[in-house]
């Protein structure tokens, strides 16, 4: 095991017992405000082209994802109240801790698309983001952090997102593919905190 997965295993499950409370918490939120399950699976594309299926907080009512378009955008109609809070917090993303104890993501590492976007990536784009396990986050979520309201000010969010989106985020995914290291990843969970408490 390399020192990064040893990282990514002890951090991760470390962080789901301690955070064990909030999490029941938080899932019982959701379901005494919306019928439905808990958690939210989505196929993503991960580490070497293989999917598998990223776990999250469910914020749409049950079965909204399907009932429009895959970018979120602002004050989506289909995001429940608690699921405004959660995506505003990000702690929608905690799930993702179980997608990282399995080996299927990393702490850090390029945020993992869906199938549709992934392939708007030329092969090359491809190679250099598929060669690491996608991440919770990376330089890319820290920039985008507010992608949600930077795509609602857009007239096409999904164009929008694919011609000036996914371009910058390709630069910033090649970035850490190349300087990736335990120090970094570490430097970059300190950000990403410091970004969440900042708000």
């Amino acid at each position: 095991m390399s020192a990064k997965r040893l990282f990514d295993f002890t951090a991760s499950l470390a962080g789901l017992l301690l955070m064990s409370p909030l999490l029941a918490v938080i899932a019982l939120a959701i379901r005494l405000e919306s019928p439905g399950p808990a958690f939210f699976l989505q196929e993503r594309v991960g580490y070497l082209g293989r999917t598998f299926r990223i776990i999250k907080f469910r914020t749409m009512r049950r079965n909204a994802p399907s009932e429009g378009p895959q970018i979120t955008v602002g004050s989506d109609p289909r995001i429940t109240r608690i699921g405004h809070l959660l995506r505003k917090s990000k702690l929608d993303e905690l799930p993702q801790l179980f997608n990282v104890v399995k080996g299927e993501m990393s702490l850090v590492g390029p945020r993992p698309e869906v199938p549709a976007f992934m392939a708007r990536y030329t092969p090359e784009q491809r190679s250099v983001i598929l060669s690491v396990r996608p991440g919770i986050t990376d330089f890319a979520a820290i920039e985008f952090s507010d992608e949600a309201e930077i795509l609602a000010r857009a007239k096409d969010p999904e164009t929008a997102y694919v011609n000036e989106v996914m371009p910058r985020k390709f630069a910033l995914y090649k970035r850490y593919v190349d300087e990736r290291s335990l120090r970094l990843d570490i430097q970059l969970i300190g950000r990403t905190l410091a970004k969440i408490v900042k708000g």
